[in-house]
């Protein structure tokens, strides 16, 4: 992440023009990925909840908000992937990503929208105008952070569809703490997955910026 030259407090001038907030082009480059993410986002969810059950699943508006108890019709689902390394499976979680925190839809409806204020805040007075890396990286975490706050509100629940690894079971009859043996019990979507590269880009970004400093600081005081 280049990170832009913070104000001199005892210069009184305004702040830097290398900032991000300052730059078309970094706002467009943060807009597009954002928009070109949530668009995957959300028209992979609406193709799943159309195609991968025996019939179309049309979902209602606060289906989980009108009934808690609401329940997906069985279905076997599709295999996306041969030899069982993709299942496309309808799935409605009501908690975070790999399923953490169920019956928490507020407190995540809460978290999200302050979450995308501080990827603003972080776009726009942290990073520098030429930082492309962190620009998309920012608006891959804000499409994914949308892409599920907009499930959250509407449905009441995230629709997921994304099985890695199904029927593959773990070694020497181990399970995870719920009690699954699969390798990979949890179902996700595509917002999850730009949530995730969106944060590691971000996490390589800093270490690259580090390193940078470091190796500046040393040149400079061997």
């Amino acid at each position: 992440m280049t990170v832009a030259r913070k104000v001199d407090p005892s210069g009184g001038g305004s702040p830097p023009r290398d900032l991000a907030w300052r730059s078309p082009r970094a706002w467009l480059v943060l807009l597009v990925t954002f928009a070109l993410g949530l668009a995957a986002d959300l028209s992979t969810k609406s193709w799943a909840f159309a195609n991968v059950a025996e019939a179309p699943v049309d979902l209602p508006v606060g289906a989980l908000l009108d009934d808690p108890h609401y329940r997906l019709p069985w279905h076997e689902g599709v295999r996306a992937i041969p030899p069982d390394l993709l299942d496309f499976h309808l799935v409605l979680n009501q908690g975070a990503v790999f399923g953490l925190g169920q019956q928490r839809r507020t407190v995540f409806i809460i978290l999200t929208v302050v979450a995308i204020g501080a990827g603003l805040a972080v776009f726009g007075f942290w990073t520098g105008r030429r930082a492309t890396g962190s620009h998309v990286a920012i608006g891959l975490v804000l499409a994914g952070g949308v892409g599920n706050l907009h499930d959250r509100v509407l449905y009441g629940a995230v629709r997921d569809f994304l099985h890695l690894f199904p029927r593959r079971d773990l070694p020497f009859g181990w399970r995870w703490p719920g009690g699954s043996a699969e390798w990979f019990p949890w179902v996700f979507n595509v917002a999850d997955m730009l949530l995730l590269a969106g944060m590691a880009i971000l996490l390589v970004q800093a270490w690259r910026a580090d390193r940078a400093e470091r190796r500046v600081a040393a040149i400079a005081d061997p």
